[in-house]
């Protein structure tokens, strides 16, 4: 089934792009919950973070939080939270797997 981030990868629907390699695209939420909130999602289609490491290795997951902490190092200077969230309890609502990037807002912990 097509997520909306597969339709976003596949250019049928826009998106507002910060990044884009061959590996990954990263873009803003269209629902904030913080000044800044940047999706980053892999070009190889997975459900969630334990799925990744059922159909590759680890490099893909290591690949993704490096290129989130580029993207922060783009002007998060006050710091910033990066979230994968999996399953229903994880609050995870796109069935693909994404990480969120957050900042410039002063995060509550625990978050949830």
């Amino acid at each position: 089934m097509n997520t909306i981030f597969d339709k976003i990868l596949n250019k049928e629907i826009p998106a507002d792009i910060v990044y884009e390699n061959q590996y990954a695209l990263a873009f803003k939420d269209i629902n904030p919950q913080a000044p800044v909130h940047i999706l980053v999602i892999p070009k190889t289609r997975c459900k969630t973070l334990s799925e990744l490491s059922l159909i590759d290795d680890d490099s893909q997951l290591g690949y993704l939080q490096g290129l989130a902490a580029t993207i922060s190092l783009l002007g998060l200077t006050s710091g910033y939270r990066v979230v994968f969230n999996a399953g229903t309890h994880g609050q995870q609502t796109v069935d693909y797997l994404h990480a969120h990037i957050l900042g410039e807002r002063q995060l509550k912990w625990p978050p949830g």
